[in-house]
C-alpha cells in the first residue's frame, strides 16, 4: 500500500471533514466494505451516490439554516453539487493511489498555486490580453526540481449547459496557438509552452444531456471525455477508465 505524502493526507482529511461530504463518503465506504465495488469502479458510482446522498445533505443544510449559517437551501444545494463532484474525484483518486492503482509519481490538486510553472502552460496571449483554461483539477507529474513535467487539465461539470462550451473553446484556441495557421497570425496569438497539456472533460450528467447530439459533438474536441456512470460509448468513457488513462499518459 502506497503511503500518501503530507499534502495528500491533508487533502484527504479536509474532504472527510467537509460537512456535506460525510454522508457521501460513508456511502462509498459501504460499497467497498460490502464488496459491491472496488476503488477503481467506485468512480462510476459518483452519480448514483450523489443522487442517493441528496436527502442526507439537505438535512445537514437545513440544520445549518436553523443555526443561521445558510440563508438559501436551494442555492446551497446547487453550490454543493459541483464542489461534491470535485471532492469525490480527489478523494477517490487518492484512495486509488493509496491502493497502488495509480503510479506514485502522479499527483492531483484543485490548487493551481501548488503546481510550479502551471501558469506558463495555462496562459495564451492574444495581443496584449490573455486567456486561461477552465481548470477544476490538475493531474500532474513533477521534475526532479519540483517543477511541472506533464499534466492533465480536467474540467468537471455536473451539467453540460453553457459551461462545457467554455472548456472546449479554450482547447480549440490552444490548437490554433500551437499550429501554423492564418488565424494565429491575424489575432496575434502566442502560446509559449514547454509541453502540451492534455485536456479532459468529466461529467455526472445530472440532466441526461449527453443524449443531445450537439453536446455529444463537443466531446470530440477533448483529448478524452468521461462520465461518472457505467456507460461506455464511442464518444465518452466511464470514469473508471480515467485511472488507466492517467497512468498511461503521465506515468
Amino acid at each position: 500500500m502506497y503511503e500518501l505524502n503530507k499534502d495528500e493526507i491533508n487533502d484527504l482529511e479536509q474532504i472527510k471533514n467537509t460537512y456535506y461530504m460525510k454522508p457521501i463518503i460513508n456511502k462509498f465506504t459501504e460499497l467497498i466494505d460490502n464488496k459491491k465495488c472496488d476503488w477503481i469502479n467506485s468512480l462510476n458510482k459518483i452519480y448514483e451516490i450523489l443522487i442517493n446522498s441528496e436527502n442526507d445533505v439537505r438535512q445537514l443544510i437545513e440544520d445549518r439554516k436553523r443555526k443561521g449559517v445558510v440563508s438559501d437551501i436551494s442555492q446551497a444545494l446547487k453550490s454543493i453539487a459541483g464542489n461534491a463532484f470535485s471532492n469525490c474525484m480527489v478523494y477517490l483518486f487518492l484512495m486509488n493511489k493509496r491502493e497502488e492503482n495509480i503510479k506514485s509519481n502522479i499527483f492531483i490538486t484543485s490548487k493551481k498555486s501548488r503546481v510550479k510553472d502551471f501558469e506558463k502552460i495555462a496562459t495564451i496571449k492574444i495581443g496584449e490580453e490573455t486567456q486561461k483554461p477552465d481548470v477544476d483539477l490538475i493531474v500532474y507529474t513533477k521534475k526532479e526540481d519540483g517543477s511541472l513535467d506533464k499534466c492533465i487539465i480536467l474540467s468537471l461539470k455536473t451539467s453540460l449547459r453553457e459551461r462545457a462550451g467554455q472548456t472546449y473553446k479554450w482547447k480549440l484556441l490552444m490548437e490554433i496557438a500551437t499550429t501554423q495557421n492564418p488565424i494565429r497570425e491575424k489575432y496575434d496569438i502566442k502560446y509559449n509552452i514547454f509541453k502540451m497539456p492534455i485536456i479532459c472533460f468529466a461529467t455526472v450528467n445530472f440532466y441526461n444531456e449527453i443524449n443531445n447530439p450537439q453536446h455529444r459533438g463537443m466531446f470530440k474536441f477533448f483529448d478524452k471525455a468521461f462520465i461518472a456512470k457505467e456507460i461506455n460509448s464511442d464518444f465518452i468513457s466511464p470514469l473508471s477508465d480515467f485511472i488507466n488513462f492517467v497512468n498511461e499518459k503521465l506515468g
